[in-house]
């Protein structure tokens, strides 16, 4: 029998050895051996003819069945193919199987087994019936999973038995694949952002004119470039074709900042405060994209999601694309990180022009309120949903204890739009309670109404 992933057949059974094929015998195959060694033995001992033919006959068995099942040549290849690859967690994924039978002979009974973690739900199992040969049989089973992560599926088996059940032998194939569990995401209000500061707007791309000569950015000429856009000083000083780039395309700029600091939250599991900010800010990195936003994601230790292209953030329609998506893979595998500070993050965005910036932070003490409130500074707006840990594992929606109400303070004087969470509170509801707040405060910079309908984003 022959076992491989998609398009790929080889021979086990040339590979495996009469010595693997017997230690497939089952229980009861290693029963009847075990008896008619016995009653050879007393037979032989006992000088009787009939036990010795009845011993001969239950030990024979179980190894004819071992060879008969050893020198099986079935071809089979097999493939699996996920359906989608990437689920929300509490969603069901389909996984379908398809076995083909590339050899001349039909197969007999078949057991078809796949692997999968114990948070995917039970193992499947399938029987087969007789496989004409060149004949095809597909199945399928769903996979569901509360806990986001990237699980491996596989290797597919097969499990050959005898119609006596003396004997199973096992060939695996060898492909694998995985499904990623990404987090939750919950659609939010869409809010008019009231008033404008740089790096962000209504996430429609604006461009920046540059008139006068001197005034001109010249690049690399590109195939297709219009000629007349030819700057020939730069060509000049550059030894290669320069173009004017009289526009610069701007998207604006949204940062989520994830606080992933241990010693930040308390309790664990799909309830626990940690889950809830990740499934906040993938929430939140899939409302802004929809908004037209160049997006990145920023964890505590200062690494940053897509990278280092176009600045760290997303840049067109198909790299935004690409950018959730990897961002969302970082979303299903994040996990507690050892730092104990926000500095690395503020290193970050230190380098100004960041846009909006959103955070969930978990428990913060002083020194970590005195990090976030200088990260205001650097960007146009800021977000800030802070979770009390203690509050989550207690329970209820009640109000913060005054150490918290204490931070969320300091946050607001230094400019952030700060909002308390509590437990197992929705963003949306969040979301809109930090629209009106944002509103509230342009409104009493300006001295009194600013036309705002709510919201920042």
């Amino acid at each position: 029998m022959a076992a491989g992933g998609p398009g790929a057949v080889e021979n086990d059974g040339d590979k495996g050895g009469l010595r693997a094929a017997l230690g497939g015998l089952t229980t009861r195959g290693r029963s009847f051996l075990a008896a008619g060694v016995a009653a050879a033995v007393c037979a032989y001992v006992l000088g009787q003819g009939d036990l010795l033919r009845v011993g001969l006959l239950l030990a024979v068995l179980p190894l004819i069945c071992v060879t008969v099942l050893y020198r099986t040549r079935y071809r089979v290849s097999g493939s699996r193919w996920l359906s989608p690859s990437r689920v929300p967690a509490g969603s069901e994924a389909r996984v379908h199987l398809r076995m083909d039978n590339v050899s001349r002979l039909p197969t007999g009974l078949l057991m078809l087994q796949d692997r999968v973690p114990y948070v995917l739900g039970p193992r499947p199992r399938f029987v087969l019936d007789r496989v004409e040969a060149g004949g095809r049989r597909e199945v399928s089973y769903r996979v569901r999973s509360d806990l986001r992560g990237r699980y491996p599926l596989g290797p597919l088996q097969l499990r050959l038995s005898d119609p006596f059940g003396m004997c199973e032998l096992t060939r695996s194939f060898s492909a694998y694949d995985t499904l990623t569990v990404i987090p939750r995401t919950e659609a939010l209000p869409t809010l008019r952002l009231a008033g404008e500061a740089s790096g962000y707007g209504d996430g429609r791309q604006r461009s920046l004119a540059l008139a006068g000569e001197d005034d001109v950015i010249p690049r690399g000429y590109r195939h297709g470039d219009d000629l007349r856009r030819v700057h020939w000083r730069s060509t000049a000083r550059y030894g290669e074709l320069m173009v004017r780039r009289e526009e610069q395309p701007q998207r604006a700029r949204c940062t989520v900042l994830l606080d992933t600091r241990r010693i930040a939250y308390q309790g664990a599991g799909p309830d626990s405060a940690f889950e809830w900010a990740v499934s906040g800010a993938a929430s939140a990195l899939v409302h802004m994209l929809e908004r037209g936003f160049a997006v990145r994601l920023l964890t505590d230790d200062g690494n940053s999601v897509p990278g280092e292209g176009s600045d760290g953030f997303a840049g067109s329609t198909q790299e935004s694309a690409d950018s959730a998506g990897l961002m969302m893979d970082t979303l299903a595998v994040v996990d507690h990180s050892d730092g104990g500070g926000l500095s690395r993050a503020y290193d970050v965005l230190r380098g100004g022009n960041e846009g909006l910036l959103i955070a969930f932070f978990g428990d913060l003490d002083e020194e970590q309120v005195a990090v976030a409130s200088r990260m205001r500074q650097r960007s146009g707006a800021a977000v800030a949903f802070v979770l009390d840990s203690e509050g989550w594992v207690r329970g209820g929606e009640e109000a913060p204890p005054a150490p918290v109400e204490g931070r969320l303070r300091l946050l607001r004087e230094s400019g952030w739009t700060a909002v308390a969470v509590p437990p197992g509170t929705p963003l949306a509801r969040l979301w809109q309670q930090a629209g009106r707040q944002h509103g509230d405060t342009q409104s009493a910079s300006t001295g009194g109404t600013t036309g705002f309908s709510g919201g920042w984003s």
